[in-house]
């Protein structure tokens, strides 16, 4: 992805209150497919409706500079209801949700888990995860030891 159409999309975000959060690209190079995940910088959950502004924004802008040819499909949506932690920010955000793990452990095996997120503590580069199990026993997981998570929308709630 470069840089130059990163900033282009931020670009157009921030005015609007709104915050990238992921940006793709894929399709071909006659019908580029540029897919855009945004968030609130207000916290707030992501509308239809703030779908459909950073859409016309972004698009206009795209077709101003001719970035990415005539012919090219724009996606912009939320991260989703199991959207993915990246960040210790993430983490903090959304203390008292579920979420699935991927965790490096021993010997280079990595285990899956399912957990509630109980807090984030450290300082910056150096967090611990405090997860809670089924059971509510707690346990500490170097964020740096989590190669994958996301939230777990959990249906019998």
């Amino acid at each position: 992805m470069s840089e130059a159409l990163q900033q282009i999309v931020i670009s157009e975000l921030t005015p609007l209150g709104l915050e990238l959060f992921q940006l793709r690209s894929t399709g071909s190079k006659g019908r580029p497919v540029l897919d855009v995940r945004i968030e609130r910088a207000d916290g707030n959950p992501i509308t239809v409706d703030d779908c459909a502004r950073a859409s016309r924004a972004i698009e206009a802008k795209l077709d101003e500079g001719n970035t990415l040819g005539a012919r090219y499909v724009l996606e912009v949506s939320s991260p989703g209801i199991e959207r993915p932690l990246r960040h210790a920010a993430d983490w903090r955000k959304f203390v008292g949700h579920d979420a699935v793990v991927t965790v490096d452990g021993e010997g280079g095996k990595q285990s899956n888990r399912e957990i509630r997120i109980a807090g984030v503590e450290g300082d910056e580069g150096n967090e611990t995860v405090v997860v809670e199990d089924a059971k509510g026993t707690a346990t500490r997981i170097q964020l740096a030891a989590i190669r994958k998570a996301r939230l777990a929308f959990n249906w019998k709630r």
